[in-house]
């Protein structure tokens, strides 16, 4: 089983929807402090259940929602999607 693809829209940094695909190999998310790279494994937890808004670096759980910034209105909903290649079975299907 395998992470292909990552969908995040609203979370945190990312206001408008951005889709990373991960390909066979090794993926570094690489780029400047402040450029969201550590919102991006943030995202990963969120989407898998994590409860703790300080794990997730914030002070609660609506800090993961896009507040606005310059020229950017705020938005009053996140969605992340994960996408899994199970191919090899490894997670169990009904």
């Amino acid at each position: 089983m395998k992470l292909t693809k990552l969908e995040l829209s609203g979370f945190k940094s990312f206001a408008d929807t951005v889709t990373l695909n991960f390909d066979d190999g090794v993926t570094a998310i690489v780029g400047p402090n402040g450029c969201g790279k550590s919102n991006v494994s943030d995202a990963v937890r969120w989407v898998l259940g994590e409860q703790s808004a300080r794990l997730l670096r914030g002070g609660k759980m609506e800090d993961v929602i896009f507040q606005g910034a310059a020229g950017r209105r705020p938005v009053n909903v996140t969605e992340v999607s994960l996408y899994l290649d199970n191919s090899d079975g490894q997670l169990p299907t009904p």
